[in-house]
């Protein structure tokens, strides 16, 4: 695995440094955020993911993430930051962000959120989008959902969802995969995130709405709320349309 790491403070990023290599992953440091963001765009397809601090020098972290969206949907990262309120959170998350780590963190939490989060991701590259082929290996089927584990490409209605990240991807997944079964919060993240959270459900709802976004540029709408509970994979509704 080869890291991108996006941080200004010379002192995390050998620190950082120093564990990444004790797990013999190769590493790019850059120390502002316009720097961090030329070395993305030179060569997207050299790194597996992205750690990145919002502080940063010449460009702001939100920005540069972004960006790093524009260019891909589907590159891993980790947003890294003093910064502890709730709005900020959410608005990393929102930007596209598969995680989020308060300073001061323990090296041992990040690597294993690293660990956790690269093993789900598709690093392969993003797929454009194509017909469904007959012959294609899905996972889930339903009369209107198709999603391939292989592929990492989910339909609804023959129209491919794009765009997903690795971890919109994998809530789908979890949620598809039992269909009308509620899941709440806390459920969704010890299945999708595979570590403790801390309560940080929010993290669920901030996934939870842009995945909605994705789903609704090509269909009606399949993630559904149960207030008070959690979330639902349904699309029996569309059998009346």
């Amino acid at each position: 695995m080869k890291i991108l790491m996006i941080e200004d403070n010379q002192s995390v990023a050998q620190m950082m440094g120093m564990f990444f290599q004790k797990e013999q992953w190769e590493y790019a440091n850059a120390y502002d955020g316009e720097e961090g963001l030329a070395m993305f765009k030179d060569d997207p397809n050299s790194f597996d993911l992205i750690t990145l601090d919002l502080n940063l020098p010449k460009m702001d972290g939100m920005e540069v993430a972004t960006h790093i969206r524009e260019i891909s949907t589907s590159i891993p990262l980790i947003m890294l930051t003093a910064r502890d309120t709730e709005s900020d959170q959410v608005l990393g998350l929102d930007i596209g962000a598969d995680d989020y780590v308060t300073k001061p963190f323990s090296p041992i939490t990040l690597i294993a959120r690293i660990k956790a989060l690269h093993r789900r991701a598709d690093i392969s590259g993003e797929p454009e989008p194509a017909a469904v082929e007959a012959s294609a290996d899905f996972d889930v089927v339903t009369n209107h959902f198709k999603l391939s584990t292989k592929t990492r490409e989910a339909y609804l209605d023959d129209q491919q969802i794009v765009g997903l990240t690795p971890k919109e991807f994998d809530l789908l997944r979890t949620l598809a995969q039992s269909p009308k079964q509620v899941f709440s919060r806390e459920q969704l993240l010890q299945l999708v995130w595979e570590y403790e959270y801390y309560g940080d459900e929010r993290t669920v709802d901030a996934h939870i709405k842009k995945l909605r976004q994705k789903i609704e540029k090509v269909g009606a709408q399949v993630i559904q709320t149960v207030w008070g509970v959690g979330y639902k994979f349904d699309d029996s509704g569309l059998d009346a349309k």
